[in-house]
């Protein structure tokens, strides 16, 4: 098959107030429609970042229009792991990357311009998930989101335990470390801070290396108890604390380093595991006096307010849908990706991109 030119068109760098660094939002009509060659492509755009940028920038959204009758936008994440150009994990999802996604969609022209009271249904590919970004505030330069995971039909809480238990024990340094282990918008660990030695929220958001490895160590026996490769992105690990009013303290590890807030899925699936009786979330959230409705969290960063649905009868609960409100996106930068000559055709935009075979 005779090599073509991947298209020179702009891609964008968008940040989400609270994520550890920006996402480069790319077009998925310029790049390759194999599975690997995508990567290449997308590993081939970065190149084209000055060297500072692409080290620092560690998320990257590739989109397009949807074909789905009941979607705006197909989004794919692409976590860009330290230690090489190809070193990319694609097993969960991001959603302070959506909301960059859709602030560069509109700016393309993929989906209507953004102004409030707007909502831009997102399809996720790498997971399924079902995500409404609707547009609270418009202004210079940055757009306020409200983002809505939506469980259609509604899920049974009990499918959302990976080990369909709400506590589980691993082994860590010679002891059993409790933790609960939920699986809404993006596997997560959870552990409580005081099993781990910490006293306060103070003591939380002030650990340094030492809190920092023995969470790597609980996400290791997690994943050795699971049978997970552990050296990508997922699953994600958070430590938690009951605070004042009902408040929860979270600390969460992103990818190298310390989550300067706490992920937006994160967010979600921590609403989520505040709803299930039994788990770490449930308990420490009613410890601080929390009982239902809106769950308020304390970051490093700043609060965060999630609220998710549950309804049906106690001993069969539903998840319906979990909301993060006021997320504040910013578009950065424009960046034009290098040519360069890859196996597979890209269709140019006057094509129907309809079958275009992003990873699943």
């Amino acid at each position: 098959m005779n090599a073509t030119i991947i298209r020179a068109r702009a891609a964008h760098l968008v940040r989400a107030e609270g994520a550890p660094c920006p996402t480069l939002v790319v077009d998925a009509g310029q790049l390759p429609q194999d599975d690997e060659e995508l990567l290449e492509g997308l590993a081939r755009v970065r190149d084209g970042l000055d060297t500072v940028t692409r080290q620092a920038v560690l998320k990257n959204a590739v989109i397009r229009p949807s074909s789905h009758p009941l979607f705006d936008l197909d989004y794919y994440f692409v976590q860009s792991l330290p230690g090489g150009r190809h070193r990319f994990d694609t097993r969960g999802s991001c959603g302070h990357s959506i909301l960059a996604a859709v602030e560069a969609a509109a700016r393309d022209g993929m989906i209507p311009p953004l102004e409030p009271g707007r909502r831009i249904r997102v399809n996720v590919l790498n997971n399924g998930d079902h995500v409404v970004c609707e547009v609270d505030e418009t202004g210079p330069g940055r757009t306020r989101f409200t983002a809505h995971f939506l469980c259609t039909p509604s899920r049974p809480v009990g499918d959302l335990l990976i080990t369909g238990e709400p506590v589980t024990s691993v082994p860590v340094d010679g002891r059993a470390v409790p933790v609960s282990l939920v699986d809404m918008g993006n596997p997560y660990v959870f552990v409580g801070a005081g099993d781990l030695g910490v006293r306060d929220a103070r003591e939380l958001f002030a650990a340094g290396d030492e809190l920092f490895g023995l969470l790597g160590k609980v996400r290791l026996a997690v994943c050795e108890h699971m049978g997970w490769v552990s050296s990508g992105a997922f699953p994600k690990i958070a430590a938690l604390l009951p605070g004042p009013d009902g408040e929860l303290a979270v600390r969460a590890v992103s990818v190298p380093s310390w989550h300067p807030t706490l992920a937006l899925t994160g967010a979600i699936c921590l609403g989520t595991a505040v709803g299930i009786e039994g788990t770490l979330p449930w308990s420490l959230a009613r410890a601080a006096g929390h009982e239902s409705g809106l769950v308020r969290l304390r970051t490093p960063g700043g609060p965060l307010r999630v609220r998710a649905r549950i309804t049906g009868p106690a001993d069969a609960p539903r998840l319906g849908w979990v909301s993060v409100a006021d997320k504040y996106v910013s578009h950065e930068a424009t960046v034009t990706p290098p040519l360069g000559s890859f196996d597979t055709p890209a269709p140019s935009r006057s094509e129907d991109t309809s079958c275009l075979s992003l990873p699943l």
